[in-house]
């Protein structure tokens, strides 16, 4: 086979449409038509260049030709970088460049890549530790298993529809089971009078069995697990409250002779308890469908933040071409066009065009953000109606979005310390209750009323059925992952749920000034022109001299040259003087930028302005003197403007009893000017990282509970000192890596949302264990018999399996009120 040198298909010598011979050698070709290009340039096609779909990124690659069938998932690899091109009605049409298909005329495209494989891994969402390949039963507490990692397109739970099928089974079968089970209680009795008690017995247990041992077998196998594993739980219990009565009303039809008449009722016959099994059975069932579609509704959070990413992107070639493709082949460095109304589909840059951006989704901004070229945008936010290419720097797992999902699944598995409470208790809870249960039979064995066996299993059954700890268990995790999730929404990320528990009890809130109460980003606050000038002409002279400095403050002058539409002038003969400012000729006039000391060298006169700039100065403004032609033309105060929100960020902590505390490098003076423009009575200025460090310290040595909320580099240290450290996400990266707590919306009015958040929750965890310990303080007495000498009352099996189901509900029910908390 040799390779046609125009469209790179492999062809027959044999067989080939043309040839054509160049320096000796003879080419061939599909067709006529590659031929006659070859002919006319063959040293376009001799020449070894970079295939027309090379990566955007500039980087020659020449991929060998592969099978469409045979290509294997590469990670991070662009569409642009395949240079392969098949006909979609042939695959087996390959070429190295973009064409007409020579069989059919269509136009090749692209040969994707198959998208990497995601493994699937199942947790227990009591025990995030246990972590499986395939659903089934965590073998501590028997629940099943969830998928750790959610997916945008809700699939229907495996576990939930094999329960849903074997409960309304279970009904069908276990009402006409009631019916029978309770004849004698119906008036004339006619089923015993048609059928006999022996027949009744009979259809009884062929009714209850397929209930009890189909329907309910996923039970007996989880509890025959925990007692393998030595870790008993709650279907321990359900086990062996329905395995002993189903298996003795077997035991009393099969062979009824056996018991002695401690076991027979007044007409002699042995009671069965084929309802209360196949009822209880049911009643398990019920409870379990409830569980976990209630479940099933705390990754709502994650589902919404998924469906934020769009599926597709629209890929820009090197060769000008567009075209949509799986969002999964992007790789950093490609270009992207984003039309109007379309989400962004990765981070990036944009480089070309310009567009109003709705970022609400991650900040929580309503008023969209002017992006031109060079503005960052973030994947999942709204475009407006405007249109941009844009270089893509963050893709798949590394997006902002992803990071973002990632963190709150990571969190919703977490546990808190207040579980360990409830672990600590259901360790002993199980063998307790089984200890209850074998106290009651031989009590009720032995002192009850007649028949005394039968009194004996029925409360050993109630008191085992109604004593199963699931609402233990469930208690704090529910909370934990409603919580989290409901956090997400308002752009609150709790890493862990330690810190969500932390940050109810903290007293005390450190803060760094810049980035964090302030804006981060030194503007123009104050144009103070000489006589016979004004605030532009001014601020030109000013942009024209910091057009070549990479200080800072000069970034504010020329930001604000170009928020009133101003070129720069003419700058030559430029001068930077370390410390002082800069000098050079401005449309041929000399000119000057800097501190007093420059101009006093200069032996320019300021008096003129002392005073304005003292009093600027004394506001924390920073102040540049700038002369023109050897005379004063006016000085700019530039400053760090105080965050609109801070002020009511601020007034909630304070109204909450939270002491705020500020620490900045900044001078003293500008530190007390913001301090006391937010009512901070404690401030700590020119500090350095490790002092910030040594300040959360001696805070904590005082007894107090400290937060560190920043964005910088500097700040992680004390972020991770910190009981707990909230970290700005428009910050950097090792901030939020530090942090128990992030905010998406960088304002401090989250802190007090957060805390907010946290209270709601642990409230919501504590209502839920008191439900829990109340209901088993309350139900297991009553259910061993408590009652029956003061008020002659006995508790059936069938409405302590009823009012267990309830107490596992209702505990859930709570934890999902937490999604509607106003922060």
């Amino acid at each position: 086979m040799e390779r046609d040198p125009v469209c790179g298909m492999n062809v027959d010598p044999a067989r080939a449409k043309a040839a054509a011979d160049d320096a000796g050698k003879t080419y061939y070709f599909c067709s006529a038509g590659c031929a006659a290009k070859f002919r006319v340039e063959p040293e376009k096609y001799l020449t070894p260049q970079a295939s027309s779909t090379s990566s955007i990124r500039g980087t020659e690659h020449q991929a060998p030709l592969v099978p469409v069938s045979g290509m294997q998932p590469t990670p991070k690899t662009s569409i642009a970088q395949q240079s392969s091109y098949v006909c979609p009605m042939d695959p087996e049409i390959l070429a190295e460049r973009p064409g007409p298909c020579p069989k059919c005329g269509m136009a090749l495209e692209p040969a994707l890549p198959l998208a990497p494989t995601t493994r699937i891994e199942y947790t227990c969402p009591m025990h995030p530790e246990i972590i499986r390949d395939a659903p089934g039963s965590c073998p501590i507490c028997g629940m099943a298993l969830e998928l750790r990692t959610i997916s945008v397109d809700h699939e229907q739970n495996p576990e939930l529809a094999s329960m849903t099928r074997r409960f309304w089974i279970s009904v069908a079968l276990t009402i006409p089971v009631l019916v029978l089970g309770m004849s004698d209680l119906i008036p004339g009795q006619p089923f015993p009078h048609w059928l006999g008690m022996r027949a009744i017995a009979w259809l009884e247990l062929l009714l209850a069995s397929p209930v009890v041992v189909w329907a309910g077998w996923p039970f007996f196998q989880r509890g025959w697990a925990s007692l393998v594993n030595r870790s008993l739980n709650m279907f321990t219990l359900i086990a062996l409250g329905t395995g002993t009565a189903y298996v003795y009303s077997v035991i009393a039809v099969l062979f009824p002779g056996i018991f002695p008449p401690s076991f027979r009722d007044m007409s002699g016959g042995v009671p069965v308890y084929f309802e209360a099994a196949a009822a209880i059975t049911a009643l398990v069932l019920l409870g379990q469908v409830l569980e976990l579609r209630a479940r099933s509704q705390t990754s709502t959070a994650i589902r919404s933040l998924l469906k934020l990413s769009p599926k597709t992107a629209r890929l820009v070639r090197a060769d000008g071409t567009e075209i949509d493709v799986p969002l999964e082949h992007i790789a950093a460095g490609d270009q992207l066009r984003v039309r109007p109304g379309e989400k962004v589909p990765v981070d990036g840059v944009v480089v070309d065009g310009n567009s109003s951006i709705d970022e609400s989704i991650m900040t929580g901004e309503p008023i969209p953000i002017e992006k031109n070229s060079g503005g960052r945008v973030i994947g999942g936010t709204v475009n407006g109606t405007g249109t941009f290419v844009m270089r893509a720097e963050r893709v798949g797992s590394e997006t902002m979005l992803a990071q973002i999902v990632r963190m709150v699944s990571e969190a919703q598995r977490s546990r808190a310390p207040v579980q360990k409470l409830a672990d600590r208790v259901a360790s002993y809870f199980v063998p307790a209750v089984v200890l209850v249960a074998v106290i009651a039979f031989a009590l009720w064995s032995t002192v009850g009323p007649a028949p005394k066996m039968a009194h004996a299993l029925l409360n050993a059954v109630a008191v085992l059925i109604i004593a199963c700890p699931c609402a233990l268990g469930l208690a704090t995790p529910m909370a934990i992952m409603v919580g989290t999730g409901r956090g997400a929404l308002a752009g609150i990320l709790v890493k862990n749920a330690e810190a969500l528990e932390i940050l109810e009890k903290v007293d005390t809130l450190v803060v760094d000034k810049t980035g964090t109460l302030t804006e981060g980003r030194p503007r123009v606050t104050s144009i103070t022109p000489a006589a016979g000038s004004n605030d532009l002409q001014l601020l030109r002279i000013a942009a024209t001299l910091e057009r070549g400095s990479e200080h800072p403050l000069a970034a504010a002058i020329l930001a604000a040259l170009n928020e009133r539409h101003l070129e720069p002038g003419v700058l030559a003969d430029f001068h930077s003087r370390t410390g002082k400012g800069v000098t050079g000729v401005v449309d041929g006039k000399k000119a000057a930028l800097g501190n007093r000391v420059l101009l006093a060298d200069l032996g320019i006169d300021l008096a003129e302005f002392d005073e304005r700039a003292k009093a600027l100065e004394a506001e924390g403004q920073t102040v540049m003197f700038v002369s023109s032609d050897d005379k004063a033309a006016g000085i700019i105060g530039v400053a760090d403007p105080v965050k609109p929100t801070a002020p009511e960020a601020i007034e909630r902590l304070h109204r909450e009893g939270v002491r705020v505390v500020m620490l900045t490098g900044d001078s003293r003076a500008t530190a007390e000017t913001v301090a006391r423009k937010l009512g901070i009575e404690e401030v700590h200025a020119g500090v350095l990282p490790g002092d910030k460090v040594e300040i959360v310290k001696r805070l904590q040595s005082q007894g107090r509970i400290v937060a560190m909320a920043g964005d910088g580099v500097n700040d992680a240290p004390a972020l991770t000192q910190a009981n707990v450290g909230i970290a700005m996400a428009t910050g950097t990266d090792i901030a939020m890596e530090s942090a128990g707590i992030t905010l998406l919306r960088g304002d401090l009015r989250g802190v007090a949302r957060a805390r907010t958040l946290s209270r709601a929750t642990m409230r919501n965890i504590r209502q839920n264990l008191f439900f829990a310990f109340a209901y088993n303080s309350l139900g297991v007495p009553i259910a061993a018999g408590a009652l029956y000498p003061f008020f002659g009352l006995l508790l059936s099996p069938i409405l302590a399996s009823a009012a267990m189901t309830f107490s596992s509900v209702s505990v859930i029910t709570n934890a999902l009120r937490l999604r509607r908390v106003r922060l």
